[in-house]
């Protein structure tokens, strides 16, 4: 299945070449503040999913007539892996690795949907970046997680990029303004991925390829990263866990569309402004 949040924050899921909402199925409150309703989604999702399509509140909504979300707005932990591809190290001529450094987090506000643009602030002189990641969601939290328990806690998949402004500031700062953290435009649930460790991810800005690799090639594998956060961070439902971005970032300007793919999991294109 996908999980999509739409129009007013009711939340969606498409099984097969059919989409339905399920926000009134679920008893979702759309104007719940802070707004965990996708979190609280995936927490319940294998005790409601099997019965939530044949609930007599869940209706049926073609897809392309409704604004996508950002899939989750309020995460517990939005957390990142710095130098995750040997390739991207050697262009940064960084010494940093994700099996060296660990990890960081970016500002949950910084997360944005497929249908926002990448708001670029004004920093005259200054390069602002894209990198291309697949993003990971924990459906089943936990702490100590090993690598042989970690695919279990995987809820699904989807499409992120992590915008970064190049200087000397903290990492942190530097990738979380607002709409920094593209994200989307559904969540792939994990039974619809066949291979984690072999999605071949894409980004291009105005048509032209910039980023083409695979998770294949990640220093921190997919296992790896779960069991390393957890180590120091309990993990929860919702929590998403950036991968790492492959050789080819580059800057980005006003005016600029960009478009990341990855495999069974799905594409966005987003403005730049």
């Amino acid at each position: 299945m996908k999980l999509f949040r739409f129009d007013d924050g009711r939340i969606g899921v498409q099984s097969g070449n059919e989409s339905y909402d399920i926000t009134d199925a679920l008893g979702i409150d759309t104007q719940m503040w802070p707004p965990v309703q996708m979190v609280q989604v995936i927490r319940q999702f294998s005790e409601s999913a099997p019965a939530v399509l044949d609930h007599p509140k869940t209706r049926r909504i073609d897809l392309a007539s409704v604004r996508l979300l950002v899939p989750i707005e309020w995460p517990n932990k939005l957390l990142a892996l710095p130098v995750n591809y040997v390739a991207h190290g050697a262009e940064m001529n960084s010494a940093n690795r994700a099996d060296l450094n660990g990890f960081f987090l970016k500002a949950n506000s910084s997360l944005s949907g497929p249908n926002d643009a990448v708001v670029l602030p004004d920093l005259p002189g200054r390069e602002i970046h894209h990198e291309c990641e697949l993003g990971i969601v924990i459906g089943k939290g936990g702490r100590n997680i090993s690598r042989a328990d970690a695919y279990d806690h995987i809820f699904g998949y989807a499409c992120l990029i992590d915008m970064v402004v190049r200087g000397k500031e903290e990492r942190v700062m530097r990738k979380s303004y607002d709409t920094f953290c593209p994200f989307g435009p559904w969540i792939v649930t994990a039974d619809e991925v066949p291979d984690p460790a072999n999605l071949q991810t894409r980004l291009w800005v105005n048509d032209e390829l910039r980023q083409d690799s695979n998770t294949k090639d990640l220093i921190v594998d997919i296992p790896g990263m779960i069991e390393l956060i957890s180590r120091v961070a309990t993990l929860y439902p919702g929590d998403i866990i950036a991968a790492g971005t492959p050789a080819g970032v580059g800057p980005v300007q006003r005016g600029d569309r960009m478009r990341i793919a990855i495999d069974h999991v799905g594409e966005m294109t987003l403005d730049v402004r």
